[in-house]
């Protein structure tokens, strides 16, 4: 398999047309272009704006989890107890997620409140959204979140987040109210 290199907005539009967990960008650009496995080409394409040049092309990580979250079994009870207040709860169940689901965690991005930007894959990026943010990193997982709503606002960006992975309207309600 090749894998080609695109960049951030691209690569936010083919995630945001995720139909199922554990799809694969393959599968959505198939989908999206209407083309069927058969059909898809199997050559290197050549670069549009310079003729009998390849495109670049670099190995990466697909844009694919195998992994389907437990959301019952996502957290350790004892370890949430033990997070100082709803923030470090809020960012503790965010950090299991990303552990539970690895590369897809850049759903997150697409979580969004209207002219607020929750989540970013950086802290200058939510400053720069507002100043007041207090942005906050997801454990070591390079995703950033705007920690200065208050706990109903996190209850209810946390319950988007969570159906955002699959969870049941019920599943995320139960998860969030752990905060």
């Amino acid at each position: 398999m090749k894998y080609i290199e695109v960049d951030e907005e691209l690569y936010r539009y083919i995630a945001s047309k995720t139909e199922r967990i554990g799809e694969s960008a393959s599968d959505i650009l198939r989908r999206l272009l209407g083309l069927t496995v058969e059909q898809a080409p199997v050559e290197v394409p050549e670069d549009i704006s310079h003729p009998g040049r390849q495109v670049n092309v670099s190995v990466e990580e697909p844009l694919q989890s195998t992994q389907t979250v437990v959301f019952t079994e996502l957290v350790n009870e004892a370890q949430l107890e033990a997070q100082k207040g709803a923030v470090g709860r809020f960012l503790f169940i965010l950090e299991s997620l990303y552990l539970a689901t690895g590369r897809q965690f850049d759903k997150v991005l697409q979580v969004q409140g209207r002219g607020r930007l929750y989540f970013a894959t950086s802290k200058d990026e939510l400053l720069q959204a507002s100043q007041s943010a207090n942005p906050k990193e997801i454990g070591s997982s390079g995703f950033w979140v705007t920690t200065n709503n208050n706990t109903a606002k996190k209850r209810t960006i946390l319950t988007e987040v969570l159906q955002q992975f699959g969870a049941t309207a019920t599943e995320a309600a139960q998860l969030a109210q752990r905060l």
